[in-house]
């Protein structure tokens, strides 16, 4: 008996499909869990929200193929969401799937919401968003800009700062009050977190692209948002009483297009700007994911793009795992 056949009777089964935004992971993934017997958990910060269908980019239930999907649709605009929280409804929808006989399969490109189920990391107890600290912070960060919150970060944990981008102004507060609550440096329990070996019998796949094939991937996808009405999504957000600083609207394209209803600039600014952070967003997914191990790649290029190939690799992988079988 194989190494890996042992490991599986052992521990649960879980298959994701990761890599960067418009890489083509939807498609590949229904028939993926189609083959497998499976359903999807989406680990995407985004779907998660109602009336956020355009510009998250949202699979539709013609596209689902009858495959049941987790995590979609599920909160109003109005919440925060955050990887805690994504983490508990994850392994929640895990157990379902499991108690059902089926595969699990959580796809999607939030790197970090994918390696807190997958290491099953921990995150201490979970902080009360209306503690003092917290809201010291969050009044100087409004008065004095994000980019002096995560100065403020680099004098304390500078290996934190050079992981988080500064605009990701929801990771930058919690290190803080991380390093504020404990005296430790959120970097270094981060660290010890993701040495943990994978707490399930994991294939984890990264599906990727030639750089230059990606981005023509994302200029296009921007361009099919907006003539499909990101503009009147977002302005339907607006109406609802969505503004900028919800964690909702944090998302790309939703930012960019309530500047612009704003006033901030012009619409074709906008979209400009959406196409290079999003291009910008992609790069950081790649290097996120290259940090993980025991990924398995999956480049398009490799299999001359041609899906029915890759999946018949994948299925292989999942195979030697006593995935599916």
């Amino acid at each position: 008996m194989s190494e890996k056949t042992l490991h599986s009777q052992v521990q649960k089964p879980l298959v994701v499909l990761a890599g960067p935004t418009a890489v083509g992971k939807t498609r590949l993934s229904i028939h993926l869990a189609q083959a497998l017997n499976g359903e999807v958990i989406s680990a995407d910060s985004m779907q998660v929200y109602r009336h956020m269908d355009i510009g998250s980019a949202k699979i539709t239930p013609e596209e689902m193929g009858q495959i049941p999907h987790h995590l979609i649709d599920v909160l109003d605009p109005e919440e925060d969401f955050h990887v805690v929280r994504f983490q508990q409804m994850a392994k929640q929808a895990l157990l379902d799937i499991w108690g059902r006989g089926r595969v699990p399969l959580l796809v999607g490109g939030t790197g970090f919401y994918i390696q807190a189920v997958v290491r099953d990391i921990s995150f201490g107890e979970e902080r009360d968003s209306e503690n003092g600290y917290r809201q010291e912070l969050e009044s100087l960060a409004k008065q004095k800009g994000a980019l002096w919150l995560h100065e403020k970060l680099a004098a304390v944990d500078p290996e934190a700062a050079r992981q988080i981008h500064p605009n990701n102004q929801k990771r930058v507060l919690r290190a803080l009050e991380y390093y504020h609550d404990t005296g430790n440096l959120i970097s270094d329990h981060n660290r010890e977190q993701q040495a943990k070996a994978s707490a399930y019998n994991c294939a984890y796949f990264v599906l990727n692209d030639d750089r230059a094939l990606l981005y023509q991937r994302i200029e296009n996808r921007v361009d099919r948002m907006m003539a499909d009405g990101l503009l009147k999504e977002v302005k339907a957000l607006q109406e609802r009483g969505c503004t900028r600083d919800m964690v909702s609207m944090q998302g790309l394209g939703y930012q960019e297009i309530l500047a612009y209803l704003e006033g901030e600039y012009s619409l074709e600014e906008a979209v400009r700007r959406i196409k290079r952070d999003t291009r910008h967003f992609a790069k950081r997914q790649l290097t996120w994911f290259k940090r993980e191990k025991e990924v398995i790649w999956v480049h398009r290029k490799d299999f001359d793009d041609q899906e029915e190939r890759m999946l018949e690799y994948m299925l292989d992988q999942c195979r030697e795992r006593g995935i599916g079988q």
